[in-house]
């Protein structure tokens, strides 16, 4: 267990943006091909992502978004292609060089709720702490500003099992920030949440990646409000996997192949979907 020393964290200072620079890819994907030992789920995928932009993949149901993430954070192996993180192949990093490179939230319940918020925060600093768990200085200041930019300070002395979903959706977010790595990846982070509160968080995390300069990307549902507040998509669809400003793709007429015409059209005026009565 992670040692954690109390401090009063509205002391800390928020982190600082970084100061504006050309675009710079962190993850760059080329000809991907996802699935499990000998079945493809997906293929033919390539996109990039540049630093202080909030992206999303969106596409429906069994397409992939969560086996591409879950394949993008290391956790299961790619069948083809390549993933670069600031220009080197995943597989040439070791666990925990990479471990401070990108941070994931997947949808799994987390191992105990009978933590408090503060102490699953601190998690994220496991990287960077010797094996005993001591927190530096460094770590207290990263787990304290990231308690507060997700709005966690009055929570953090607060049991996990005693959050709300949406709550508990923040703690876990904060976690990654509190990694501090330069790529965040989220599977779902809006699920189960009200609307009031799936706009907060995505609005949240749009702050986040441009005041930061952190590179986020998370798998969604919510596809118009990910045209809305994101900066790039990604349409998995299992042939183009066209990727875009979600502008370009409304242009381009990408959504209006998600799903059947006899059911669903997409307005490309209003950037959304109508049922077909």
């Amino acid at each position: 267990m992670l040692r954690i020393v109390k401090t009063n964290s509205r002391t800390h200072k928020p982190l600082k943006p970084i100061s504006p620079r050309s675009k710079h890819i962190s993850l760059k994907i080329n000809d991907l091909s996802i699935g499990y030992k000998s079945k493809t789920v997906c293929n033919g995928i390539n996109f990039h992502l540049s630093v202080g932009e909030l992206s999303a993949i969106v596409g429906i149901n069994g397409i992939g978004k969560s086996t591409l993430l879950r394949t993008l954070g290391n956790f299961q192996s790619k069948l083809s292609g390549n993933i670069q993180i600031d220009g080197k192949e995943t597989n040439n990093y070791d666990p925990l060089e990479l471990a401070s490179k990108i941070s994931v939230v997947l949808t799994e319940p987390i191992a105990s709720k009978n933590m408090t918020v503060q102490e699953l925060v601190a998690l994220g600093r496991q990287p960077y702490t010797n094996w005993i768990g001591n927190l530096s200085p460094t770590d207290i200041s990263k787990i304290n500003t990231s308690l507060q930019l997700l709005e966690l300070d009055d929570l953090q002395n607060r049991k996990c099992y005693e959050l709300s979903d949406g709550q508990l959706q923040r703690a876990m977010i904060a976690r990654a920030l509190a990694q501090d790595t330069d790529i965040i990846l989220l599977d779902e982070p809006t699920t189960h949440l009200d609307l009031y509160h799936k706009i907060q968080i995505l609005k949240l995390l749009k702050s986040i990646a441009h005041e930061t300069q952190k590179t986020i990307l998370f798998t969604s549902h919510e596809i118009e409000m990910a045209i809305q507040l994101c900066d790039k998509i990604l349409i998995l669809d299992g042939t183009q996997n066209p990727f875009d400003a979600p502008c370009e793709l409304i242009k381009n007429r990408a959504f209006e192949s998600l799903f059947p015409s006899d059911a669903v059209t997409f307005d490309p005026e209003t950037g959304s979907f109508r049922i077909q009565k």
